[in-house]
């Protein structure tokens, strides 16, 4: 995004380098005045100036530098429109060139140039059709100085001829000036302009390279670090000093830029960070024609995790895949189990169909629940009042688990919703609760249930606490993981899918220890992504 032009670069509505040239201008005028003045005064006969009207001459010349420093002290004073004080400028130097013109002889003198270098100036300085005028009264000046000249002194009419060539003269010079003035004003807001793009695009660079995750370093032909990012600092795990070369952050490091410059081909490594023992991806490049060097730091952790990911991704849909394939010849397993107790035979044998259903069954209830995780990114979440919510849930699981109503005790917020999948918080809450159940002491209000309503935050909490005994020490840091388990029968995948199903809702389930029973807790959103949203930002 490209920033205006900034109030600094303007100055009453003209760019400052217009001001400038304009003050140039004045320092000119006043050099040139005083030039005139101190050669009249100290050669006044020498030097040919005033050789018609000496008096008249030093008269237009102390004038004139009088002015000159009035508008050279105006331009850094006075708040004047700038081509009102370009035009009065400018008229000064015309009626006091022409005067001196007319006091050393007219067009003989030379100094008729020196108007033309002031129609010159103020066309680069003025940019505008301002410059024709001041043409114009250049010529007109020094037409009436040559025909007062011709009515005065007797002079030659031919010398109209001359006259007229020098304002052909000033009309080609101001209408030159000012077609280069506008060409050069194009330049430069064309290199204002870029020069803005560049900042800006250097400014974005720089931001990019700090929030990499990427540490990036770039190392001139003195080994002299001329620029890092703070992932490079804290992938070697040094602060750079404040004129740093490259072996204050890593002496291994420089040793591979040394070798990496006698070499032609990019160079790709590892590096091993003393201390915390870290292993870096190193990738060597050349930033250019100037000899500098261009460092990649890669964390060699980080990429091996991503890659452990990609393959638990795929594992997961290989195993999501082998489970659905399972299940039809389990099926029938089962099946066949079950017509075998029913017929007459012996114990042994009904015990070995015992377990054969047995086995079975847990074998089904893994599938499904691998198949159930392999589902979580189906998710349709909606408002769900926990209250009548909780309530029939908990009628529901006693009469499957065949445990007594009693044991229960629901404290519910009548006013707490939690946006969620209800088939993903049913399957949560079976998975949480039952487990509660199972580990309870089965007495009256075993097994707490709170929800909470915390609506200034946006969110509710649902807690499941039983008055077991607890988690033990051993399992504390592995109850999430998959297939981890402490019961003979279980799967190993409760905790894990229901954690798994909480994080695809956009909430959170973690234990918060033994009270002194488990102690489980789902917090959540109350309301939709974007109405959360905008209740943010009005607060």
């Amino acid at each position: 995004m490209t920033a205006g032009p900034s109030s600094s670069t303007y100055s009453a509505g003209r760019p400052l380098s217009v001001w400038a040239s304009l003050n140039y201008f004045n320092i000119y005028r006043l050099i040139v005045a005083s030039l005139f003045l101190l050669a009249v005064l100290i050669y006044p006969r020498s030097s040919g100036l005033g050789s018609q009207d000496l008096r008249l001459f030093l008269w237009a010349s102390l004038a004139y530098w009088l002015l000159a420093l009035f508008l050279y002290a105006a331009l850094k004073k006075l708040r004047l429109g700038f081509n009102l004080l370009l035009t009065a400028q400018v008229m000064v130097d015309i009626l006091a060139l022409t005067l001196m013109m007319y006091a050393s002889g007219g067009n003989k003198s030379g100094l008729a140039v020196m108007l033309l270098v002031v129609l010159a100036g103020a066309g680069l300085v003025g940019q505008g059709r301002l410059t024709l005028f001041y043409a114009a009264m250049a010529t007109l000046a020094v037409l009436i100085e040559q025909a007062w000249r011709v009515l005065d002194f007797g002079g030659d009419p031919s010398d109209f001829l001359q006259t007229g060539i020098l304002s052909i003269g000033f009309f080609g010079l101001a209408i030159s000036a000012r077609l280069l003035a506008r060409r050069v004003i194009a330049n430069e807001e064309l290199a204002r302009q870029r020069g803005l793009d560049l900042a800006n695009q250097l400014s974005i660079s720089e931001q990019v390279i700090r929030d990499m995750q990427d540490g990036v370093m770039v190392v001139d032909v003195h080994d002299q670090v001329r620029q890092w990012n703070p992932q490079a600092e804290s992938l070697l795990g040094v602060q750079a000093p404040a004129s740093p070369d490259l072996a204050s952050f890593s002496s291994e490091l420089a040793e591979q830029v040394r070798g990496f410059r006698g070499s032609r081909q990019d160079r790709a490594a590892s590096l091993r960070v003393p201390g915390s023992g870290a292993l870096l991806r190193v990738r060597i490049l050349r930033a250019g024609e100037s000899g500098d060097v261009l460092i990649y730091l890669e964390d060699m952790e980080h990429i091996q995790q991503q890659a452990r990911q990609i393959k638990l991704a795929a594992l997961g849909r290989l195993t999501a895949n082998i489970a659905h394939e399972i299940r039809n010849p389990l099926s029938a397993i089962s099946h066949a189990a079950e017509l075998l107790r029913e017929e007459k035979r012996s114990e042994g044998q009904e015990r070995l169909s015992r377990i054969i259903n047995d086995n079975s069954q847990r074998l089904e209830r893994l599938v499904r629940d691998v198949l159930e995780l392999g589902r979580r990114d189906r998710v349709e979440q909606e408002p769900i009042r926990l209250a009548g919510f909780l309530d029939s849930f908990l009628d529901e699981l006693a009469v499957h688990e065949q445990a007594e109503r009693g044991r229960f005790a629901l404290e519910a917020d009548p006013a707490a919703v939690l946006m969620f999948d209800r088939a993903h918080l049913n399957q949560v809450l079976w998975n949480l609760i039952a487990n509660a159940l199972r580990h309870c002491s089965g007495a009256a209000g075993a097994v707490r249930v709170v929800a909470r309503d915390l609506a200034g935050a946006g969110r509710a909490e649902l807690h499941i606490i039983d008055d077991g005994a607890g988690v033990g020490e051993e399992a504390r840091g592995r109850i999430f993981e998959p297939f981890f388990t402490t019961h003979g029968k279980g799967t190993g995948l409760g905790l894990y899918i229901a954690r798994e199903l909480c994080e695809a809702n956009d909430a959170v389930l973690e234990w918060l220890g033994n009270e002194p029973g488990a102690h489980f807790r789902i917090i959540g959103r109350n309301q939709p992504w974007q109405e959360n949203r905008k209740d943010e930002a009005g607060s």
